[in-house]
């Protein structure tokens, strides 16, 4: 289960609204779903939790590119609306490697066999168990912890948060009133 939100700041303090991430498929579809509810290109803050599993905070500052802060990126690599949030460059790959390497395979056959033959299975000395996996998505915090300072919420409470999360988020910018008549 999911829940989402938004908090839009105004020239009158913030607005907030429960949000649908039916029609949201990438990162720049929520940025844009956030730009679209920005007055006067302020602040607006997207806040996506899984039932107590993990959170993330998208920040959108009029057209600057979006700052995110995800709790457990682990937990959020299994889940369709975290995967969004976990972009390359937060995980430390190269942007688009995964799409060109899997387009290359597609053009090229390169299991070295030929048409119709078994794929031979590799051989055990080129299997290293103990080498890290450049994909694996790392356990905990990831992203910029950064994001709400200057908002009211350090790094260091951002890190603490637990269980309801946004309350907490919103109560330290000063939204928790708002937040509450979309909850």
């Amino acid at each position: 289960m999911y829940f989402a939100a938004l908090l839009a700041r105004t020239e009158d303090g913030w607005e907030a609204s429960d949000t649908e991430l039916d029609d949201v498929e990438t990162l720049s579809d929520l940025t844009d779903l956030a730009r679209e509810a920005s007055v006067d290109e302020d602040t607006v803050l997207v806040y996506i939790e899984q039932e107590d599993a993990w959170f993330g905070v998208v920040r959108v500052d009029g057209e600057e590119d979006p700052r995110i802060y995800v709790s457990d990126a682990s937990a959020a690599a299994r889940s369709s609306y975290g995967e969004i949030l976990l972009t390359d460059e937060m995980l430390g790959r190269e942007p688009g490697a995964e799409d060109e390497i899997a387009a290359l395979e597609e053009l090229v056959d390169l299991d070295g066999t030929e048409d119709g033959e078994p794929e031979r299975p590799a051989p055990a000395a080129d299997m290293d168990d103990d080498a890290p996996d450049p994909d694996a998505v790392p356990a905990g915090p990831i992203g910029e912890l950064g994001v709400l300072a200057d908002l009211g919420m350090s790094e260091k409470e951002l890190l603490t948060l637990q269980t309801d999360a946004l309350a907490e988020i919103a109560e330290a910018v000063g939204a928790a009133e708002v937040l509450e008549s979309v909850r």
